[in-house]
């Protein structure tokens, strides 16, 4: 959802999605680095997945309501240009989103051990292959990905970006209040 509304406002738009996907790639590389360190089962428990949930929880939120905000103030004609979504911004938030999102801790620390070859865990080499695979392929795959919605922005008008700034913003902050919820309800 990001990547789509990022690219759609962005200025530089696919600069913004490769922007994006770059740093989807980072996070993925350094908790499957984490993964095949064997540290995923320390991430699994206690204090630790409190913790982790409730500030993901409060960052999906956060980004939600500001991606809400924008698409109410570009819907009422009070958007400033500066508002738009430039490479930085559009990385340091794909950072964030990413890196704190439970989903992704759970795929790449636990999950993406067990599924990796058993050479990954018995070689340098190997294991670099595999990390190298990560990183290429996720890369390959948010970056074609934001290329397509760079492409499609072009016939997209902007009733459709206020749209999906609000459908965003909406589906981060509920998804980000479930989170929230089962967070301390698992507790």
């Amino acid at each position: 959802m990001l990547i789509v509304r990022s690219v759609l406002r962005g200025g530089r738009a696919l600069a913004v999605g490769l922007a994006m996907a770059a740093a989807v790639a980072a996070i993925d590389l350094a908790y499957a680095v984490v993964g095949l360190a064997g540290v995923g089962r320390l991430l699994n428990g206690g204090s630790v997945r409190l913790w982790f949930g409730l500030v993901s929880a409060a960052i999906l939120i956060a980004i939600g309501a500001r991606t809400l905000w924008i698409g109410w103030r570009a819907r009422v004609g009070l958007e400033s240009a500066d508002e738009v979504v430039v490479p930085s911004r559009a990385f340091l938030t794909a950072v964030a989103a990413t890196a704190l999102n439970p989903l992704t801790i759970a795929l790449w620390t636990v999950s993406f051990p067990t599924a990796a070859p058993a050479q990954a865990t018995s070689s340098t080499a190997d294991a670099a292959a595999v990390l190298f695979g990560v990183a290429l392929g996720t890369l390959t795959w948010y970056g074609g990905f934001s290329a397509l919605v760079a492409l499609i922005r072009k016939r997209v008008g902007d009733r459709l970006i206020r749209f999906v700034d609000i459908g965003s913003g909406t589906g981060l902050i509920a998804f980000g209040g479930l989170l929230g919820y089962r967070t301390l309800h698992d507790q």
